[in-house]
């Protein structure tokens, strides 16, 4: 499947979007460094960057499936995410709380974009064309994502 790239007048609730997640990620990263390295002067820090793939999940073009395979889809999904974080390779991921295309995000931790995309490719209600999906490089300070 290939990539879904939204429209022009999608784009600003989308950078606000990924601008949250940064404060939040920065936000916690603070907490973290204070947890972690209480004897350091703030001065003596180093802040490293680390690179990331963002996942929008958005509304497939394939709904047509019964309520029961719809369901059998849904549970390899919440399989495939669990799997996904077990490897280390899912940081974050969550549905949006309303009805809208958007439908979820994946925050992983992969070494390019080829191998997040075919982590995506192998979920199940990606490749059964519920969802699709569009796959951006994002970065964020290192070890600042929750877990």
């Amino acid at each position: 499947m290939t990539p879904v790239y939204f429209k022009e007048k999608n784009m600003k609730p989308i950078t606000a979007l990924l601008l949250s997640i940064a404060i939040l990620f920065s936000i916690h990263s603070i907490g973290q460094d204070k947890k972690t390295e209480p004897s350091t002067k703030p001065s003596e820090k180093k802040y490293e960057m680390k690179q990331y793939f963002f996942v929008m999940l958005s509304r497939g073009e394939n709904l047509s499936h019964d309520s029961a395979t719809a369901a059998r889809i849904m549970e390899g999904h919440m399989s495939n995410m669990q799997k996904l974080n077990e490897m280390g390779k899912l940081i974050v991921a969550g549905p949006f709380g309303d009805r809208g295309d958007w439908r979820g995000i994946f925050i992983l931790d992969v070494k390019t974009k080829e191998e997040a995309e075919e982590l995506v490719k192998a979920d199940p209600a990606v490749a059964a064309g519920r969802l699709k999906y569009e796959i951006h490089p994002w970065w964020t300070a290192k070890n600042c994502v929750f877990k």
